[in-house]
């Protein structure tokens, strides 16, 4: 089973879906009648907090005319973590709908993503009004949608948890030195990691047998009884039309005429509009009026 090949882009659309939370954050300065004279967007950027300190060291002069703008956001994953409180049954298996056929898809392997999140200023005023306009959100959590698998459209809330908020400030060194605030936030995303998805539902158990022993040796005792039970859909997933109703009919009908029932038999389910009917017998039919309701397929 290893070795075959699927990439869903699961992590990196986490990654994404984590970094657009803080892409439009703005700071405001007003001057002593209250007015806004300065109104900024906060650059944000992927990558380590020590990579931007480094080239605010590097560049230490503020008389040039290059420096690397402040304040600024950057955020960047720091781990990942499987979550046993949220697994699932081993190597269970679900159907899910992938345009017009059905689909096997193993279920998901809870993981925890853990990012940090960088504010970096040099003015004390500016890093809280960036921090305020973020930690509101989190009570600790705040969720976001992701379509995890595009194939099958398995879209799912993942909540982003804060977890810690660290404080330090770079200031060392001369006065000339460029000072640094650098607020230090931690987040866990709770997400979701999915293998291959079948092109086909082979493999899916369509039947179950369970035997009763009368006895704890299962391999001399007589069996006493066996229970099978045959799960049943509740949903069209590959939209085939079984054939087609002769008129309108009333809910307490229990017999009713459709143009064919050459791929009709009994115990078979079909669905008519919402409702989920059990074939009993069949009786051949050929003639139907051209508007008809169409009677279709539950697989």
């Amino acid at each position: 089973m290893l070795g075959t090949y699927f990439y869903h882009e699961i992590l990196r659309k986490t990654v994404i879906g984590f970094g657009t939370l803080f892409n439009n954050i703005n700071i405001r300065h007003k001057d002593a009648s209250g007015t806004n004279f300065s109104v900024m967007k906060v650059p944000l950027a992927y990558g380590p907090m020590q990579k931007f300190l480094a080239r605010i060291q590097q560049q230490p002069d503020l008389n040039r005319e290059i420096a690397i703008t402040l304040p600024r956001l950057s955020f960047e994953m720091q781990g990942l973590q499987y979550d046993p409180t949220r697994k699932t049954g081993i190597a269970q298996t679900f159907l899910a709908k992938g345009g017009t056929t059905a689909k096997k898809v193993y279920m998901p392997v809870p993981y925890n993503v853990a990012f940090e999140l960088s504010i970096m200023s040099k003015l004390s005023d500016d890093a809280l009004q960036i921090l305020e306009q973020i930690i509101p959100y989190f009570q600790p959590s705040f969720n976001i949608t992701i379509n995890l698998i595009d194939s099958i459209g398995e879209k799912k809330d993942i909540p982003i948890v804060l977890e810690s908020i660290n404080y330090s400030d770079q200031y060392e060194g001369s006065f000339e030195t460029r000072r640094t605030i650098v607020y230090t936030l931690g987040f866990t995303a709770k997400t979701y990691l999915f293998g291959p998805v079948a092109d086909n539902p082979e493999g899916l158990i369509k039947k179950v047998d369970v035997d009763y022993y009368s006895d704890t040796n299962i391999q001399t005792a007589r069996r006493n009884i066996r229970y099978s039970a045959t799960p049943a859909a509740k949903e069209n997933y590959d939209g085939d039309e079984a054939t087609v109703l002769d008129g309108a009919i009333s809910e307490k009908v229990t017999k009713f005429k459709v143009s064919a029932t050459t791929d009709l038999a009994a115990n078979q389910r079909i669905i008519i509009d919402t409702e989920i009917i059990k074939i009993t017998a069949t009786i051949p039919m050929t003639a139907y009026p051209a508007t008809a309701l169409p009677v279709r397929y539950l697989s």
